[in-house]
């Protein structure tokens, strides 16, 4: 399967992207295709073997429109499209405005001015045929498609306006003529679109403020010289110098020197990481202190950076499932306002007896406040504000309907190892009979620095840090699953679990009380003997990370059920979540079953799955909502529909609260949509005119409608006020 990204040209509301969307997914060989209006993009999956990106672009143009293959280098020009399109728009609105005003001031203030109907008719002409352009080839496009458009209502009534002006100025003594309605509407709908415009930039910030994030140059060393070369030179193998307060250009793995790194423009993580040899870092992060040579592995669109900005855009350009309730709408209300036209016109000029201009400019009013643009920029707006905000927070949703799941969940799984805990064993408590502290760490450190064993790595790591001496290790013996045996000197010693001690006979008495203890709350024990006298036990234990209780118990106040699931032994399982606050696990499950857990859960609700996004995989693709841990790695941004960049669970219950309110801003912004056609169409047909002689003028009802697409639009930008 191929997935590509379209960028299109010629779209002009949301009824646009419906049109391409039913036209690429009837094209064969597509599995999938999503065009969204706000950001101007067709994300479509296709099979190769039977269709290729020309013909989906054939596809495209077909229908009226153009496209292009988008690719990652094109977001700086995109960038510069969008802010040249913003002053096209505004270019035309101060234009329009130009001419439409002293239409309107003629019209309305100065009456006497000599052929003032005449003039009134050569103010309004440019607007209604240079700036009312896109209208007419909006609803021709339409037309060709057999459908209509938010331009086919604009083109309708005010040409209707226009020509029946004519007509009455022309042909019918002291008839009244409507000119300046005609002029004064466009003018609101490009109003309209400029404000629309603007708000869709600020929509589409996320991605810029990390495109703005990019290194410019890199100090390159090659054949023993430094060069200092444009981003774009820099190739995979390149040996890289990264001086103090410098950005690292690509992403690579250090092989002399360390630092301290600012990462928190991909982790959120305020405090600088500290970083030595063979350590990974990324692309665009700040060096903080030394200076360090790193070797580039990814450079260009494979770095961190353009990767999250390709799932930001992804995410952005992906409908929620409510989308389609919007779309179904908007499909079948364009009929249905012509349809309320017309009959609005009937009415009142053959049933009521009204004049022709009486019943027209109802007609006209009809169409105008009943465009559903509004309707149409409910859910992407949102999604586009939800998903740049959440990248903010580090936080990175891959798309609509992630955001929209993530707000329906009953129950949360959590893997433990990497994920509840640190993923990495270290000592916790040291007992000593008969040696010291230090000396049970210089002999349990010696001999194990031979081993490979991870909780080996623990005592040593230990050991490191008590500054202790090595000593001498001869005989060294690994006994798979029960420790190790070597000699110090002439005397031997013994370093395993309760059962090697049991093998040799050793006498545990001193340590049984503590050896039980430590076990039942989830610790291995780790016992030295010499010979068969047991001298210490080191306990070691896979640490809680500081987050876990915390974001546990915030998920249980939101109302889900939190599981934990692992593979280690019942008791071990009962101990970490008795601690982090878990009242529910499954213990002894191997990776492969874990999928099988999420689907039984499913069966009572919605499911998300917690895990580091390696062994986890099958699990996390079949829960409903998949969060995936792992600071930016390749795995986990591949495997989750929810990436965590920074590690941290209480990033878990933000995430949920986004979409919480993301969705609470998609049913605001619908509501005030369908409420305002519902309220104001029967308003502008004159419903309320024979009670209190009150009919809607199309230049209000222009503004109204330009008005709830803005609101609509800035609805969504509060989202961006809202603390998660």
């Amino acid at each position: 399967m191929g997935k590509t990204t379209l960028k299109i040209s010629g779209m002009h509301c949301a009824s646009c992207a419906t049109i391409l969307t039913k036209a690429l997914s009837k094209t064969p060989g597509v599995k999938s295709a999503n065009v969204n209006y706000s950001t101007e993009k067709a994300n479509v999956e296709f099979d190769s073997l039977q269709t290729n990106e020309q013909e989906l672009i054939a596809a495209i143009k077909n229908k009226g429109y153009t496209g292009h293959i988008f690719k990652e280098q094109d977001v700086k020009s995109e960038l510069q499209h969008c802010h040249e399109v913003i002053k096209a728009i505004k270019n035309k609105f101060w234009l329009s405005t130009i001419f439409a005003v002293p239409a309107l001031l003629l019209s309305m203030v100065f009456t006497f001015v000599p052929f003032r109907e005449y003039l009134i008719w050569i103010l309004a002409t440019p607007v209604q045929f240079y700036i009312g352009a896109s209208f007419y080839s909006g609803a021709w496009a339409a037309l060709k498609n057999k459908t209509s458009n938010m331009d086919t209502l604009i083109a309708l009534g005010t040409s209707a306006a226009y020509f029946y002006s004519i007509y009455a100025l022309l042909f019918v003594p002291d008839g009244m003529q409507y000119f300046e309605i005609s002029a004064t509407l466009i003018t609101f709908v490009i109003l309209g679109k400029y404000l629309e415009a603007v708000a869709k930039g600020k929509t589409s910030e996320a991605i810029t403020k990390l495109m703005q994030l990019g290194a410019k140059t890199a100090t390159v060393i090659r054949k023993g010289k430094e060069f200092k070369v444009p981003i774009e030179e820099v190739v995979v193998g390149d040996i890289i110098l990264v001086k103090p307060g410098e950005k690292i250009p690509v992403d690579g793995t250090i092989i002399e020197g360390h630092s301290a790194i600012d990462e928190s423009m991909v982790t959120g993580e305020s405090m600088p990481v500290e970083k030595k040899k063979n350590d990974a870092v990324i692309g665009s992060t700040i060096n903080k202190h030394g200076s360090f040579t790193f070797k580039a592995t990814k450079v260009g669109t494979d770095t961190i950076l353009s990767r999250i900005i390709k799932l930001i855009e992804e995410a952005q350009g992906k409908k929620a499932p409510i989308q389609r309730f919007a779309d179904s709408v908007s499909a079948y209300f364009v009929p249905a306002v012509i349809a309320a036209s017309i009959l609005t016109f009937i009415v009142w000029y053959f049933a009521v007896g009204s004049e022709l201009s009486f019943a027209l400019i109802a007609a006209v009013a009809v169409i105008v406040v009943a465009c559903p643009c509004a309707l149409g920029l409910a859910t992407p707006t949102a999604i586009m504000v939800g998903t740049g905000k959440g990248a903010k927070e580090g936080i990175l949703i891959k798309g609509g309907e992630a955001l929209e799941t993530a707000h329906k969940l009953n129950a949360i799984i959590f893997d433990k190892t990497g994920t509840i805990t640190k993923g990495k064993p270290e000592v916790t408590d040291i007992f000593t009979n008969k040696i010291s502290e230090k000396e049970l760490l210089e002999i349990a450190g010696s001999m194990e620095k031979n081993s490979e064993h991870p909780l080996a790595e623990a005592v040593v790591n230990k050991a490191r840090g008590g500054d202790v001496s090595w000593k001498k290790v001869t005989g060294f013996k690994a006994i798979p699953g029960k420790g190790v045996k070597a000699k110090i000197g002439k005397k031997e010693y013994y370093l395993g679990n309760p059962k090697l001690m049991a093998e040799i006979r050793a006498n545990l008495s001193v340590f049984k009380e503590k050896i039980t203890a430590l076990e039942n709350e989830g610790k291995t024990t780790v016992i030295l003997s010499e010979g068969k006298t047991a001298v210490g036990i080191i306990a070691i234990a896979d640490e809680i990370k500081e987050d876990s209780p915390e974001a546990i118990r915030r998920l249980r106040r939101m109302g889900l059920r939190v599981y934990m699931i692992t593979g280690d032994n019942e008791r071990t399982a009962r101990a970490i979540a008795k601690k982090v606050g878990i009242d529910h696990f499954f213990a002894e499950v191997l990776p492969e079953d874990k999928a099988g857990h999420v689907k039984r859960l499913q069966s009572r609700g919605k499911v998300a799955m917690v895990g580091d996004g390696i062994n986890d995989a099958p699990a996390l693709a079949q829960a409903d909502i998949g969060i995936a841990m792992g600071s930016g790695t390749d795995v986990a941004m591949e495997s989750g529909n929810i990436v965590l960049m920074r590690n941290n669970l209480l990033d878990i219950p933000k995430a949920i609260r986004l979409s919480r309110i993301t969705m609470s801003k998609i049913r605001q912004n619908m509501f005030w949509a369908l409420f305002y056609n519902v309220l104001g169409i029967p308003i502008a047909a004159g419903i309320l005119y024979p009670f209190t002689g009150w009919l809607l003028s199309p230049i209000i009802a222009g503004g109204a409608m330009a008005a709830s697409s803005v609101s609509v639009v800035l609805n969504s930008l509060h989202l961006k006020q809202k603390r998660l």
